[in-house]
């Protein structure tokens, strides 16, 4: 069983997510384990990358600071060494196309697995292009992204997913959001009728009350700009904050 299995296996999982490098590469390292030992099952590592077109103003700012920081590919990777030393706890990163395909996608996908990497989410990698990236991937599974729009696409991209599919939750970037209108029953219905693989609900989550409404129905629930707000807030003290929320939203979601 993969370590992304591993993040389902005992309930209803929680997934955080922090931008890599921000503040400082030391924090991120920091700020995961503490994640991890405040109940996170499954956590995202974001690389930096100056054009982050998935992403709401929150996590864009954070981009900017770990990039204007001096963080690149090569050292998050050394900082996914570093965490993997420490703790089990699945690893995905979140990047874009364009970086990964100009590390080469045979060395990017290498160099996951030296370091214990378990998935990888590209949000602009087209569905037509998957297979190729896929087929450089090795034992990374590649994160595949259902949206309200996907439509007659899910049955497609679910019965070629791995790892866990992201249901995304809202049109739009990421961000907090005060209600989500999409009917995620439906649409974790239809990816349900497609695949037994997990299936987590992402963008816009921020509040126990949400995460444990979205619990109800999915397989999981990701978070990432709420968090990603408390680094913006706190900075290097980020930490406890980072902690409480966790456990909050983990007993939440049951």
């Amino acid at each position: 069983m993969s370590k992304i299995a591993n993040a389902f296996k005992n309930g209803k999982a929680f997934i955080g997510f922090v931008t890599g490098g921000d503040p400082s590469l030391t924090k991120t390292e920091e700020f995961v384990l503490k994640m991890a030992q405040s109940g996170a099952d499954l956590i995202e590592i974001g690389v930096p990358f100056s054009d982050p077109i998935a992403e709401g103003p929150v996590i864009q700012r954070a981009n900017l600071r770990a990039l204007a920081a001096g963080t690149t590919m090569n050292k998050i990777f050394e900082t996914v060494a570093k965490i993997r030393e420490k703790t089990e706890v699945p690893l995905v990163l979140l990047t874009y196309l364009n970086p990964v395909f100009h590390y080469g996608y045979a060395d990017f996908f290498e160099r996951c697995q030296q370091v214990g990497v378990d998935g990888v989410i590209i949000p602009d990698l087209p569905y037509e292009e998957r297979a190729e990236v896929k087929s450089r991937s090795g034992e990374v599974d590649i994160i595949s992204l259902i949206a309200p729009t996907s439509d007659a696409r899910i049955a497609q991209i679910a019965q070629n997913a791995s790892g866990f599919l992201y249901i995304v939750s809202s049109l739009g970037v990421t961000g907090v959001r005060s209600e989500i209108k999409t009917d995620i029953k439906e649409l974790f219905a239809a990816v349900r009728r497609e695949t037994g693989l997990p299936a987590a609900v992402g963008f816009g989550i921020h509040t126990p009350e949400q995460a444990g409404e979205i619990a109800r129905i999915a397989d999981g629930v990701i978070v990432g700009s709420a968090i990603v707000k408390l680094i913006e807030e706190y900075g290097e003290t980020a930490g406890p904050h980072i902690e409480e929320y966790v456990r909050e939203m983990k007993a939440a979601i049951g």
